[in-house]
């Protein structure tokens, strides 16, 4: 069982590589949103969030317990976090900017928030477990989903 929580909080071996894991599973996810976002209206992108994000959470939880405490490798936290960014995120037909400068923005937005961790990101951290491993990046999605509506009102 602890394998499979590896697996998936590495993002199916992501996590793995040597220079800015983080990065790389937050831009795989928004290039597998990329077709994706277009075709799913917001319930079934939100549920789809709700599940991944609750996965995320004992997955990151048991791979701590192999990997170390918030360990490089694990990104089922940043995977989660890019999908909050991208729930109801702006579109072409509402008004919005094309999807690929949707996405670019909210990839920009959720590594500017979760780097620089704004509070309470900071502070949600500290969380035990598998709780405290996603929800800072969870927040770090709030902030960039709000900039992300902030900003497609000022395109329109």
């Amino acid at each position: 069982m602890r394998r499979l929580a590896v697996l998936l909080a590495t993002g199916f071996g992501l996590g793995r590589l040597p220079v800015a894991p983080a990065t790389w599973a937050s831009a795989a996810t928004a290039l597998i949103l990329l077709p994706l976002l277009p075709r799913i209206p917001l319930l079934p992108f939100l549920v789809l969030t709700v599940v991944v994000t609750a996965l995320a959470v004992p997955a990151c939880g048991e791979a701590e317990k192999t990997l170390g405490h918030d360990a490089r490798p694990i990104v089922a936290d940043e995977i989660a976090g890019m999908m909050v960014t991208m729930c109801g995120a702006p579109a072409l037909e509402h008004g919005g900017p094309p999807y690929a400068v949707t996405l670019l923005a909210g990839f920009a937005l959720f590594r500017l928030f979760d780097i620089w961790k704004p509070p309470p990101v900071d502070r949600a951290q500290s969380l035990p477990g598998g709780f405290g491993v996603v929800m800072d990046d969870v927040l770090a999605g709030v902030y960039a989903n709000l900039a992300l509506q902030l900003l497609a009102r000022v395109w329109r």
